[in-house]
């Protein structure tokens, strides 16, 4: 895997309000967010760009809304801010895509010249997922990074219910299915940007 030496890692909503379980129900994969970390770690060693993003909730009932503690980026995450060599943005957003928030994503991907980014964060099948979709859109080279992603149990139409590995697999099927992204581990990434 070639990782491009202006890559940017997109890290997608990892915020405090997702560990309200009584809200959003079980999650998978419990070791998204060390996989998280070492993605940050290595784009910041390397001196790649680092896009993070949160997602301020409309929702009055929301984890993610804001001026509650659950709008918060999660600590690991809001420690490494300004930490790394690179270029950094920190951007927010109220709807799916990292591409609709202030400040624009895609004007400062194109003002750094950047052709190639990482997707990680939450939810796979949300957030995450749309970001990478409409990078896939936009002409983007977009490596989705699986396992640095989670979700919850969802409800759907007519009293479907899908859990939340069910859903990721999901999302990742799709992605490669539909050509939006090549998914891979965040291991191969952090190897990759070495």
């Amino acid at each position: 895997m070639e990782i491009a030496e202006n890559a940017a890692l997109v890290v997608v909503d990892v915020q405090e309000g997702f560990e309200e379980e009584a809200y959003w129900g079980p999650r998978n994969n419990p070791s998204a967010d060390e996989n998280i970390a070492g993605l940050i770690d290595a784009w910041q060693v390397s001196g790649r760009p680092v896009v993070f993003v949160r997602h301020d909730s409309p929702r009055t009932d929301s984890p993610l809304r804001v001026g509650y503690p659950g709008n918060d980026l999660k600590s690991y995450v809001e420690e490494r801010r300004g930490k790394g060599g690179g270029p950094e943005l920190f951007l927010t957003k109220s709807v799916n895509s990292a591409f609709y928030g202030t400040p624009d994503l895609a004007d400062w991907l194109r003002e750094g010249g950047v052709r190639q980014i990482v997707v990680a964060g939450i939810q796979t099948n949300m957030c995450a997922e749309t970001t990478a979709r409409m990078a896939g859109n936009l002409g983007y080279e977009v490596l989705f990074a699986f396992d640095a992603t989670y979700t919850f149990d969802g409800t759907g139409p007519f009293g479907w219910t899908m859990g939340a590995q069910e859903l990721a697999r999901a999302t990742a099927v799709t992605l490669h299915d539909g050509g939006f992204a090549k998914v891979v581990r965040s291991a191969e990434l952090i190897a990759a940007a070495r």
